[in-house]
């Protein structure tokens, strides 16, 4: 028994004494119903796993020109709001917390998931490496459509008018999508910001848009309820800046004085990403640790003893769980008692039915199961 896990503390975020330290992290999984609107196959997934102290939803696009893959949920209509209410209302009734994610692309798309055949949007004209996911199969991602600066407010808007349409769908707060090669992170990189406006060239600039999202969701929701994911050394969607070390410390100190529910980072994965010769320069947890103010989640790959580990040494507040999660909806069950874990089977992750999404057995299923 490992009853004295500080994985399984209670812990204050924002208004919210969550019941333990393990998030739910959040997982596109492609099973939104037509119009992108959730149901109710997706409430029983996500009320499976209400004993997660948070739960973060799937990326959802605020907008349609925010969706790049298919059969991702939506924020922006009434349906999928209503949708939205099977899901927050299955979780509140088992007692759990869930945040919804607010996601916008930006040229991580392809003309035939946007409104009339567009191109995407991004900072610049220029196109990831790598294929889009369409409904026809893969596909060469497009050069996308640079904003104009005039078009900028009205993207802003689509984050405000999402983070108030949560509101109506009974989340208990929202997370802002900065991480993984999506819009926000476009903005951030130079890599992919060529912009010679007031939106790119320095890292204050490049910011900017960043931080004009965080101040239109939180006059939504109050800063006590709005948290922001980054991925301050991921290279997915083909981001690359020419110093990642000075563009993240600029960006995390610059969200100190908005006193969020809390910053959820990606952690540099061990290949390619971390300086080895120097690990306590990279760009993880333990550094943001004596710069950031607020609450932490720490993401990327943990099992219970790196989890442990890292609340342990003080360089994080939660721990985020992934594909544990998919495969054992009764996770923070299974770490006192030190259970065996069911594996994941990754060929279900996008898309499908029930299988590989609500099928995965509960604890007292399986032991009943062995007696």
């Amino acid at each position: 028994m490992h009853d004295s896990l500080k994985l399984l503390e209670s812990v204050q975020l924002g208004p919210y004494t969550l019941k333990n330290r393990m998030v739910m992290a959040p997982l596109t999984r492609n099973r939104a119903g037509a119009g992108n609107v959730p149901h109710s196959l997706n409430a029983e997934y996500y009320k499976q796993r209400a004993s997660a102290g948070l739960i973060i939803t799937e990326a959802t696009q605020i907008s349609p020109q925010g969706q790049g893959y298919p059969s991702t949920p939506g924020i922006h209509s009434v349906e999928q709001v209503e949708g939205w209410k099977l899901i927050t209302q299955a979780v509140h009734d088992h007692q759990g917390v869930i945040f919804q994610q607010l996601w916008h692309v930006g040229r991580i798309s392809h003309p035939s998931l946007q409104p009339n055949g567009e191109l995407p949007v991004a900072p610049s004209a220029l196109a990831p490496e790598g294929e889009a996911s369409t409904f026809s199969g893969p596909q060469p991602f497009v050069t996308p459509r640079a904003l104009e600066t005039e078009e900028i407010p009205a993207v802003v808007e689509q984050y405000r008018q999402a983070a108030k349409n949560a509101l109506v769908a009974g989340f208990d707060g929202v997370e802002i999508h900065g991480a993984n090669g999506y819009l926000v992170d476009q903005f951030l990189h130079d890599g992919s910001n060529h912009r010679s406006d007031r939106y790119g060239g320095s890292i204050a600039n490049r910011v900017r848009f960043l931080l004009e999202v965080v101040e239109a969701v939180i006059e939504v929701w109050g800063s006590d309820r709005v948290g922001l994911r980054l991925s301050p050394s991921g290279t997915f969607g083909s981001m690359a800046d020419s110093d990642p070390k000075a563009l993240f410390t600029y960006v995390v100190e610059a969200l100190n004085p908005f006193n969020l529910a809390y910053l959820h980072l990606v952690e540099p994965r061990v290949q390619g990403n971390r300086d080895e010769e120097n690990p306590d320069m990279a760009l993880s947890t333990h550094y943001f640790r004596t710069i950031y103010n607020g609450l932490l989640i720490s993401a990327g790959g943990h099992d219970r003893e790196t989890g442990e580990a890292t609340l342990q040494a003080g360089d994080a507040d939660l721990i985020a769980y992934g594909r544990l999660f998919i495969s054992n909806p009764d996770l923070p069950k299974r770490f006192p008692l030190d259970a065996p874990l069911t594996p994941y089977d990754r060929d279900t992750f996008y898309g499908g039915n029930e299988r590989g999404y609500t099928d995965y057995p509960f604890l007292e299923m399986q032991t009943a199961e062995a007696s």
